[in-house]
């Protein structure tokens, strides 16, 4: 179960990557089903693979301090539409 801090950190994740890559989409944000006691920000990625990869190394820098600073390990994962 997510806790309040886990939510709060993941939603400012996405926002920070929101600020560079307007072009993502928050589609969910959930417990990781592989990793116990991960939490998984379920994004639209940039359809560019340059700015995939630059976003993605971005998530991981803000990602590594937020494990460091509070304990919590977020990260991002791809996701689709649904129709």
């Amino acid at each position: 179960m997510i806790n309040f801090k886990q939510m709060e950190l993941s939603q400012r994740l996405f926002d920070k990557l929101k600020t560079q890559y307007p072009e993502i989409e928050l589609v969910s944000i959930g417990e990781s089903p592989i990793y116990q006691d991960s939490i998984w920000v379920n994004i639209i990625m940039p359809e560019d693979e340059e700015r995939d990869i630059s976003m993605s190394e971005l998530a991981a820098e803000i990602s590594t301090d937020m494990l460091t600073d509070y304990g919590y390990d977020i990260m991002i994962s791809p996701a689709t539409r649904v129709a």
